[in-house]
């Protein structure tokens, strides 16, 4: 395992049209027959902060004990069911969406180990993802969480890692898509679970001895839906067999003398397969990580003396061992990576032998397999390939289409390497790439019959206020004409160091572009398309890069008369809330609608959410001026104004959500429904068995993609899914 971290006005002529001319209900929602939103009850609290006083009238939201919460949830959840369900085709909308995602099977990871192959699929028609085994040309399931889900929830795979010999699985489930994951240990050759079970293991990230014998593993102690959740967890080895209770603690904060580190940050032991080595890491937020050394075992008989090898200062995100080479990530005056090699036994990062240099392309990660490295690149949003072998030549991998290789999986026993690969236009595939380079589609994945030759992409660049070229991709079908009167939803996260708009299958968004719209993204910075240059260039108090972008993009697109405001809507997901939502609130003039899926809304109170403080390297330390100034500058909450014509907005949350708390976006739907003008609909739409998205099942995803879409084309301006 290489790299490790815990966690993306210029209107055409029809832009001039009023909303009545283009077919819009006058009155918000007007749904006859809807019950009303409930008005939020308002109690103002006053902060104090540095001399700055700030107003929260919804504070008592980030109370879910509150007698008020559920019934305000409720009774917005209530109203935006009844306007979404009042939409016409909406059903339509839902049926052939369902078609798609059910045609589509999805291969999300893949683990060569003992001569076997184990991958995690959703397969057509399923929906959940199911671990499956391929052993001697025949497939079975070894873990189905639809067997254990029933009519009050349902429960995940969350992770999962084959030993390296294949004999067994160590692997997470939770219920209701909270992430919050418990351990089990099952054997390979007879698919049943051993008696081992380990609570609190939410990204746990085991690593195992070659043997199987045994693993290490991440464990979370602060209790659940508190501020302490994620922080102080512990690094621990748990033997087969033995009671987990017992399992020694190999790391924490303040147990080893010397190894000093915050609250935030996670230890992680990791193994290598044949080293004689472990490594220990420090991780939070940030893409880099702290990186210390130790022999084997010396860390399983828990007497390690670890070495250190990097501070984060030195912007390490990868590392590999080789038998006793040392292989490093670094980024520290190089933002778009080189890899550099040092000796396990004796580290030092000050002397290590650069293998390969900084170059045009960002190194993203690397993996090793038995004829040498794979270096997985990224090209502004583009993946490439390239073969590091022994004797020290890279080569080019050439793969069958630009698009984005979600990741390279390798193992050091066998030659060549497997990857996942998907395009705007080309379903995600499990391919393989041979020892001589030729790259094939292995057929894990079977190809949906989905017909895409009615679409075609563009990528294209805006310009930012400071001459910044932004990357950006839009998808359509084929005989657009640009007059500037098609709608289009263009989409944007940029956070974390993560590239997280690039090429992946339209499908479920063919529906939407079926119906007539254009559906984008934009590439903006806090991202990693181009490097840490890239993130640096939009985290902390450079954050206001992030939604500036964006703007700058969408105004591109309606110059270019590809769109116009009337008919331009935005969207973002989790930290792309802060995205959408301050570009909402500095220009709510250039947009028709924003979606706001599960998004950090008021970051200002991260103190009170179970993932808060660990955010304070990307976002800032509300204790420290210049983290406060960087926190208000990205608080859409803080930011709206009353009186001011905000677009219609449809905001999600989920109630299990461990990541970003839905006080957020409740907050967020109050504030806006009391100070809007515009009269245009504000919904809070609630998912009471899921949390952040990543757990949700088929089923889940596809509601809330007809619910987004319909909500979509009905604020646009689209005949027929306007109400009566």
């Amino acid at each position: 395992m290489s790299s490790f971290n815990r966690r993306t006005l210029l209107a055409s002529g029809a832009g001039l049209i009023g909303n009545a001319a283009l077919g819009f209900t006058a009155r918000g929602a007007g749904i006859a027959g809807a019950p009303p939103a409930p008005v939020a009850k308002v109690a103002v609290v006053k902060d104090i902060y540095f001399g700055d006083t700030l107003s929260d009238p919804y504070r008592w939201m980030e109370n879910d004990k509150d007698p008020d919460w559920l019934p305000f949830l409720k009774g917005q959840n209530d109203h935006a069911r009844a306007v979404l369900d009042a939409i016409p085709g909406r059903d339509a909308l839902l049926r052939r969406i369902q078609q798609l995602s059910g045609d589509a099977a999805l291969t999300s990871r893949v683990q060569r180990a003992g001569g076997k192959l184990f991958y995690q699929q959703r397969p057509s028609g399923a929906d959940n993802y199911k671990l499956f085994v391929r052993e001697d040309g025949h497939d079975r399931v070894l873990v189905d969480p639809t067997l254990l889900s029933g009519a009050k929830g349902h429960v995940s795979l969350d992770w999962w890692t084959a030993s390296p010999d294949g004999s067994r699985v160590v692997y997470g489930l939770s219920k209701d898509g909270s992430e919050d994951s418990l351990l089990h240990v099952l054997t390979v050759a007879d698919g049943r679970d051993l008696p081992d079970r380990i609570a609190n293991t939410q990204a746990a990230n085991p690593q195992w001895l070659d043997d199987a014998s045994g693993f290490f593993y991440n464990q979370l102690t602060g209790a659940a839906d508190t501020p302490d959740r994620f922080l102080d967890s512990q690094a621990r080895f748990h033997r087969l067999g033995t009671d987990p209770a017992s399992d020694p603690i190999l790391m924490k904060r303040g147990l080893v003398a010397g190894v000093d580190f915050d609250r935030i940050q996670a230890p992680y032991v990791m193994t290598f397969q044949g080293a004689r080595h472990a490594i220990l890491i420090l991780a939070d937020v940030r893409p880099e990580t702290r990186v210390l050394i130790a022999p084997l075992a010396d860390v399983v008989a828990g007497k390690a003396r670890w070495t250190p090898v990097a501070g984060f200062e030195d912007e390490i995100t990868g590392v590999e061992l080789d038998g006793d080479v040392f292989y490093m990530l670094a980024n520290k005056g190089t933002p778009r990576g080189r890899l550099v090699r040092t000796s396990a036994a004796q580290p030092s990062l000050a002397n290590a032998v650069e293998v390969v240099p900084q170059g045009p392309v960002v190194i993203d990660d690397f993996q090793r397999a038995r004829n040498g490295l794979y270096l997985k690149m990224m090209d502004g949003g583009i993946s490439r390939l390239r073969h590091l072998g022994h004797d020290g030549q890279v080569t080019e991998v050439h793969l069958p289409f630009d698009g984005t290789i979600g990741s390279v999986f390798a193992t050091p026993g066998e030659d060549g390497a497997l990857m996942s690969l998907t395009g705007w236009l080309a379903p995600a595939g499990i391919w393989s790439v041979s020892p001589s380079g030729d790259v094939a589609d292995t057929g894990v994945t079977p190809r949906p019959a989905i017909d895409v030759g009615a679409y075609e992409t563009v990528r294209g660049f805006a310009t930012a206020k400071d001459g910044v070229k932004i990357p950006y991709s839009l998808i359509y079908k084929k005989g657009l004409i640009r007059n500037g009167r098609t709608p289009a939803w263009i989409s944007a996260y940029g956070s974390y160091g993560a590239a997280a708009y690039t090429p992946a299958f339209a499908g479920r968004t063919l529906a939407l572009i079926d119906a007539g719209f254009i559906v984008g993204y934009a590439n903006v910075r806090g991202g990693g398309e181009y490097g840490r240059e890239w993130h640096k260039a939009g985290q902390l108090a450079n954050k206001p890069n992030t939604w500036r972008d964006l703007i700058a993009v969408c105004e591109h697109i309606c110059t270019e008369k590809y769109t116009s405001p009337a008919r331009l809507a935005i969207g973002g997901r989790s930290a792309g809330g802060i995205t959408v939502g301050r570009a909402m609130t500095e220009r709510p003039d250039l947009f028709a609608a924003v979606i706001d899926g599960v998004g950090w809304s008021n970051p200002l109170r991260y103190v009170v959410e179970q993932n808060g403080y660990g955010e304070e390297p990307e976002w800032g330390a509300i204790a420290d001026p210049a983290g406060y100034r960087a926190l208000k500058s990205i608080d859409s909450y803080q930011a709206v104004r009353d009186g001011t014509a905000y677009p219609a907005v449809l905001l999600t949350t989920g109630v299990t959500d461990p990541r970003v708390a839905p006080f957020h976006v409740a907050k967020m739907t109050a504030r806006l429904q009391a100070a809007s003008s515009s009269k245009k609909p504000i919904l809070l739409r609630v998912d009471y068995d899921a949390g952040h998205g990543i757990g949700s099942t088929r089923a889940q995803q596809d509601r809330e993609a007809a619910d987004t879409y319909a909500f979509l084309l009905w604020r646009t301006g689209a005949p027929a899914y306007q109400p009566a």
